[in-house]
Order: structure tokens, then sequence, then C-alpha cells
């Protein structure tokens, strides 16, 4: 998508505080964290949201969360606990449309349900 921020970011267009890059995936922090650990997760293919993902997208789904686990291992947050965030359309909190994960931590973080 041409105007996707988070697929200019992938093609180094836009600049990012990159945390991980593989061939599939991209990882930055996020630029409003709401936590002292705001990684943001991507695909660099264009995957516009959950709601959008196909049979294809699962081994990617699978991996963002892997790279989830190894980043926070490596910020020093894994023993002491996390959140990870999908979430999918405006209400349900989605503003960029670009398939993300969020990787919270390095404080106490409230339980949703």
């Amino acid at each position: 998508m041409d105007n996707c921020l988070f697929c200019k970011i992938a093609k180094k267009e836009l600049p990012a505080e990159v945390e991980y890059e593989d061939e599939e995936i991209i990882a930055f922090q996020d630029i409003r964290p709401k936590a002292p650990v705001h990684i943001l997760i991507i695909p660099k293919k264009h995957i516009e949201s959950v709601a959008k993902m196909t049979e294809n997208d699962v081994n990617i789904a699978g991996r963002l969360i892997y790279i989830a686990k190894i980043l926070a291992e490596k910020k020093g947050i894994a023993k002491k606990g996390y959140k990870l965030v999908v979430n999918v359309g405006r209400e349900g909190g989605q503003l960029i449309d670009h398939l993300h994960l969020h990787l919270l931590g390095g404080q106490k973080l409230e339980a949703i349900v």
C-alpha cells in the first residue's frame, strides 16, 4: 500500500528505532509508548488487519508472537511478564491499517479481561 505508514517504515522510507528485523518482520519502538517497553512488531507484507488475514498468513502471525518473546527476553521483561495486544478495526482500537502486534512491559499492566 503506497500510503501505509508501516509499509513505509518496513521499506526504510520513514525512520524508526528498529529493535528487530529479518526478511519477513520488522519491530520498532512505538512513537507514543504506553509503557516503558512498547514495541510494534509487524509483517513487512501488507496485511490490513487480523480481519483481512488468509490461511496463507497463519505462519506470519505465529512468527510475530515468537519475535515478541525474543524481544521481551532482550529487553529484560520476560521474567516479570508483559502484554501482547492486537487491535482489530476502529472499534477495536486499530489506528493504522496494517497488522501489528504491540509488546508492552516494564511496569505492572492492568488486566483487560
